[in-house]
């Protein structure tokens, strides 16, 4: 699938649930990461992680248009568009739009550190580093050893 396939879709989508046109631009980037699209709210334009296509395949894909496609067509008719408002949770139980998308890889495998608890021994797996001087165990107020550096 390329641009003007989601382009496409995205019309589509947005004419089949919630009867409103999609004027806007729909297009992949690969730079997204950890969120499957996004609503730009200044150009209105969809931008969809081509990665979730590929893992998950098209209706893992449509999930997301209708997602994002929920912000966008309250964000330009001045409602609250925000995940936490009234009116997006609504329009978006309406049209079958989920609140997240499935991640592509769980936190085990992005996990990049493991520091380990001097007193207690309790283990903490981490995508960021953590500065020792100012965090301590949660457990036992114990200080924290770097085990392992994975990246």
């Amino acid at each position: 699938m390329n641009d003007q396939d989601l382009q496409l879709l995205t019309e589509r989508i947005s004419e089949e649930y919630f009867d409103s046109k999609f004027s806007h631009q729909a297009y992949f980037n690969n730079r997204l990461r950890t969120t499957g699209g996004r609503y730009m709210l200044k150009s209105h334009h969809i931008e969809i992680n081509p990665k979730q296509y590929e893992h998950y395949g098209e209706q893992a894909l449509k999930d997301i248009i209708k997602h994002e496609l929920c912000h966008y067509h309250l964000h330009l008719k001045g409602k609250g568009y925000q995940h936490r408002d009234k009116a997006f949770k609504e329009l978006s139980s309406r049209v079958g739009a989920p609140r997240y998308c499935t991640p592509i890889q769980s936190y085990e495998e992005r996990v990049n550190y493991i520091y380990r608890c001097k007193n207690c021994g309790h283990l903490y797996r981490r995508i960021r580093k953590v500065n020792l001087r100012q965090r301590v165990c949660g457990h036992c107020r114990g200080n924290l050893l770097l085990l392992k550096k994975y990246k």
